[in-house]
């Protein structure tokens, strides 16, 4: 591949893969688990990601290639199955995450700019099968058109602050609230698991930077370039996360920011300034759109790659003969996508997310560990072996039930999961059957 990505151009590509529906869409639901106190799950789920990002620029800088966490399970466990359920889990958070955002775009931002015309499922599918028309055309996109979509999803942010800020300024808020924590029961157990499940939610937000680990082959020096780019991007979204959590709980109270489905939209109604809601709510919609349309594509490019190296069943790599897009790919995840709008919403949907990215981030840090033993000829960064033992840890108590994480999630998971091992099966049998395994 062309080694056309520049330090600045990836920095900027790290930081459009971050931001997006999770914080434009679940920092409301957030509110809901924790209170007023929304900033703390925002920056517990800073340091864990930080954990885990450094477990990943250890192993792009030492395994260069754009394969991302399929390729470390694999070198690190040499088990062919496990490799396709990382990968499998890869893709079904992709799906779980474009239709958190597909509930996103047809919840309270767009009813701002069109009113309660049509049930919010009937949109949010329509939305999924608009994406796959798109998709099947062929989306040519370029970083440098993730730049301009990063510049503008990061201008709907700088205005929340600006809010912030002037609030701030002018005596308004309620800087009591930010320190309030809601915990049924107020036990220390209840504090505890509503912390952890705020934070386990809130992860969803952070999420995508280890998307960027499969531009290895297409960056510039990428065992130099990887480790600044993914440290600042991870900071500086993690900063304004914290930011825009803080100016959220100051200006809006935690009731009204779980009731709505446009939270960020709340912030502005309530921030004294005149800056027009509907230009605020076309920019979210434009924000979670492009965070759907990344994921989708993301999805089904991954299927087809497991499809083209016999992982998946065959078909499932067929691509349009004009287009030369993986049409059943895409058919089959948006298949997938509409099911998961039909029966989820925001919060469940980027619960599910983050636990199967969690689960995949576990792996991920163990596989550093076990990879230290694998020598490589050139130099790379090596992160200290306390942080991948941390990354491992805190992505597992973040993906257990010690999260107050709705059994629901587990279930959809669980779901997603079986079908993958069942196309898996189906393909082995079939192979078998031909001779050819």
């Amino acid at each position: 591949m062309h080694r056309a990505i520049g330090p600045k151009l990836l920095i900027l590509f790290v930081i459009g893969d971050i931001l997006g529906t999770g914080i434009y869409a679940t920092t409301g639901k957030v509110a809901g688990k924790v209170g007023g106190a929304l900033w703390l799950p925002f920056a517990i789920g800073f340091v864990v990601a930080i954990l885990t990002a450094a477990s990943y620029v250890e192993l792009v800088g030492k395994y260069p290639k754009a394969a991302g966490a399929a390729l470390y399970t694999q070198k690190a466990f040499k088990t062919p199955f496990l490799t396709f359920i990382i990968a499998f889990m890869v893709m079904c958070s992709g799906l779980s995450s474009a239709s958190a955002a597909a509930r996103a775009f047809s919840g309270d931002y767009l009813a701002e700019l069109t009113g309660d015309a049509l049930p919010p499922t009937l949109i949010a599918i329509t939305f999924i099968v608009l994406l796959a028309a798109l998709n099947l055309r062929g989306v040519s996109e370029s970083v440098k058109t993730n730049v301009v979509l990063t510049l503008v999803e990061l201008t709907g942010l700088a205005i929340i602050l600006g809010i912030g800020a002037y609030a701030v300024l002018t005596g308004d808020g309620e800087p009591s609230r930010l320190t309030e924590f809601e915990a049924g029961g107020g036990t220390g157990y209840a504090l505890m698991t509503s912390v952890l499940g705020a934070t386990a939610l809130g992860f969803f937000a952070f999420v995508g930077f280890e998307d960027s680990v499969n531009m290895a082959e297409e960056t510039k020096d990428p065992v130099r370039t990887f480790p600044r780019a993914i440290f600042i991007g991870v900071a500086v979204t993690g900063t304004i996360y914290i930011l825009v959590a803080l100016v959220s709980s100051l200006l809006v109270d935690h009731k009204t920011l779980e009731g709505s489905s446009g939270p960020l939209l709340e912030v502005v109604k309530a921030g004294g300034v005149d800056f027009p809601h509907k230009l605020f709510a076309l920019i979210a919609l434009f924000a979670v759109t492009n965070s759907a349309l990344i994921n989708i594509m993301m999805a089904s490019r991954l299927c087809y790659g497991m499809a083209n190296e016999r992982i998946l069943p065959r078909a499932m790599g067929r691509v349009l003969a004009k287009r030369r897009t993986p049409v059943v790919g895409i058919v089959f995840v948006s298949l997938l996508a509409i099911g998961l709008v039909s029966t989820g919403e925001i919060e469940g949907l980027g619960d599910t997310t983050a636990f199967l990215l969690l689960c995949v981030f576990a792996v991920v840090n163990v596989a550093v560990l076990v990879l230290r033993r694998d020598r490589v000829d050139h130099a790379h960064f090596r992160t200290p072996t306390f942080l991948p033992v941390l990354g491992a840890v805190t992505a597992l108590v973040l993906a257990s039930p010690l999260a107050d994480r709705p059994a629901e999630v587990y279930i959809r998971a669980g779901i997603l999961i079986a079908i993958g091992v069942g196309l898996w099966a189906v393909n082995k049998a079939v192979l078998k059957a031909r001779g050819e395994e």
